[in-house]
């Protein structure tokens, strides 16, 4: 009887703690950090942009959804164009008369120079066309885990870790505050993984780690772990 009694009570203490570390039959889901993004982790990295020394990207570069405009610059062109100008999934913006053309992949320099070469074979006394970037929908941030709206996230050039979290909802409960990492993919695989201080961030004002975003940068915020859970 007292044996069964032990069974019984051991039993359930192992269940306790099954649910407290988020790993029980009838807890949620975990989202766990992998060993090899653990292993990945670099810590504080003092040459790498953040809150208080941003940068911006080398080059903006066009892809589909990006809203484009172009105009004449002259008052007294001849040309008109379908002035607002959204790229197709195919790559390409249509200019009326002037045909098509693909844009995907250039930068807005690049693109006015194809602009005005086409525009030049029907109109030789067109005078420039400007381009302009008006709607960057094509370059996105990505926040994960433990946060209340996971999802993807329109890209300016100014946002850091925090802004990212904050544009999710912020933190659940059950997300962890020593683990959040920032992901940031790298030509052919070579991507980073950089630890990120969120308490040193929130609580003291510390930009180390608050690292500003780039395109195709993934937040994660895993589970807490059990002694988080636990206060310790």
């Amino acid at each position: 009887m007292f044996r069964t009694l032990l069974v019984s009570l051991s039993g359930f203490f192992c269940l306790g703690c099954s649910l407290l570390d988020g790993s029980g039959p009838f807890s949620p889901p975990n989202h766990t950090l992998m060993k090899d993004a653990r292993k990945m982790r670099q810590f504080p990295l003092v040459n790498i942009p953040n809150e208080a020394q941003k940068t911006t990207i080398d080059a903006y570069y066009v892809e589909p959804g990006d809203g484009l405009l172009l105009l004449p610059v002259d008052l007294d062109s001849p040309v008109r164009l379908p002035s607002d100008q959204t790229v197709s999934p195919d790559g390409t913006i249509d200019l009326g008369k002037y045909g098509k053309l693909k844009v995907t992949g250039m930068t807005l320099e690049q693109i006015e120079a194809i602009v005005l070469e086409q525009v030049k074979k029907i109109t030789p006394d067109s005078g420039f066309i400007d381009v302009r970037l008006v709607n960057r929908q094509s370059k996105q941030f990505y926040v994960l885990g433990e946060v209340q709206t996971p999802g993807k996230f329109p890209y300016t050039g100014n946002e850091t870790v925090l802004d990212a979290i904050l544009q999710a909802g912020g933190l659940k409960r059950q997300g962890s505050r020593v683990n959040v990492i920032l992901v940031r993919p790298g030509p052919t695989g070579h991507n980073s993984v950089f630890a990120v201080n969120y308490n040193e961030i929130v609580q003291l004002g510390d930009t180390t780690t608050n690292y500003q975003l780039m395109p195709g940068d993934r937040v994660y915020v895993p589970s807490k772990k059990a002694f988080e859970r636990w206060g310790k």
